[in-house]
């Protein structure tokens, strides 16, 4: 592996232009932006990135727009999640093609596969390419919630290195962290439990609100490693009312205001989800300038 999967590494928002177009300019900037934060890694094209409504060619603009830009400051993983194995594997391979880092595998959504199916559903897509694998726990999003049996199964495939998980319960991410070896990294994907997640022994977390705040976000990651706990408490959570302001909209929107309100126009997110209303957008400006973004 060329890199070591570790840190802060936000979900990247997609900025679209009013025909649902991408925003390649806006994508630039974001893309610098985050860097400049101190970000470890960044992840185009997941569930932040709207990826559910995007065509392939969409998501390899998406993927290498982000690429390019970065030009080798950071790895690149990317999202490549479909409902189906052989659709999985097309878009894997795709983004093993344009030269990404590592691809991560959502849980398929709507079907509700067997833990035997999940295995080699991974293990099929794992064996089409030769990248880094990271797969993707998110039950409130597909319905499916993997088990740490499994994951335990899964580790001992060559190129499967590790897991983001969403599912916001500690004592199973502990359990993928307990059941697995120290070359499987476990990336927490609840923004409120970066801390919890890095203490149990985790190696960093895959963020959407590191879109909006990557200094802050990045400040928990590198205090707790330098052994400052209580600096990294502090900053999760002065973390917490934005993360919790995920619900004041329809996912992702808040985080697509929140960058246009600090300048980076990443246009609206795809219909049927909505622009935040005058009364939101007042609330959510206000958690931007208490954290001093604005």
């Amino acid at each position: 592996m060329s890199f070591e999967v570790k840190g802060i590494i936000p979900a990247m928002v997609t900025p679209m232009d009013k025909d649902d177009n991408i925003n390649k300019k806006a994508l630039r900037q974001l893309t610098n932006y985050l860097i400049a934060g101190g970000v470890h890694g960044l992840f185009p094209a997941g569930s932040t990135g709207e990826y559910y409504g995007l065509t392939i060619a969409q998501k390899k603009e998406v993927i290498e727009t982000v690429i390019d830009e970065a030009n080798g400051r950071v790895p690149i993983y990317a999202g490549a999640g479909m409902i189906t194995t052989k659709d999985t594997i097309e878009v894997t391979k795709m983004a093993e093609d344009i030269g990404v880092d590592a691809v991560s595998i959502l849980t398929p959504m709507f079907i509700r596969p067997s833990e035997d199916e999940l295995y080699n559903h991974y293990k099929t897509i794992a064996n089409s390419v030769d990248i880094p694998v990271l797969l993707y726990n998110n039950p409130a999003r597909t319905g499916v919630n993997v088990s740490a049996r499994l994951i335990e199964r899964v580790s001992k495939i060559e190129n499967i290195v590790g897991i983001k998980d969403s599912s916001g319960d500690m004592t199973l991410t502990g359990e993928f962290i307990r059941r697995t070896g120290d070359d499987f990294n476990v990336l927490i994907g609840k923004d409120t439990l970066i801390l919890s997640g890095l203490v149990y022994g985790g190696k960093g977390a895959i963020s959407s609100t590191a879109n909006l705040v990557p200094e802050l976000i990045v400040k928990i990651y590198e205090e707790y490693v330098k052994g400052n706990l209580e600096e990294a408490l502090k900053a999760q959570y002065e973390l917490a009312p934005l993360r919790l302001a995920f619900n004041m909209g329809t996912f992702p929107i808040v985080m697509k205001e929140g960058l246009k309100l600090m300048g980076i126009d990443v246009g609206n997110t795809l219909e049927p989800v909505e622009a935040l209303d005058e009364n939101k957008l007042s609330k959510l400006k206000k958690i931007l300038e208490d954290i001093g973004v604005l």
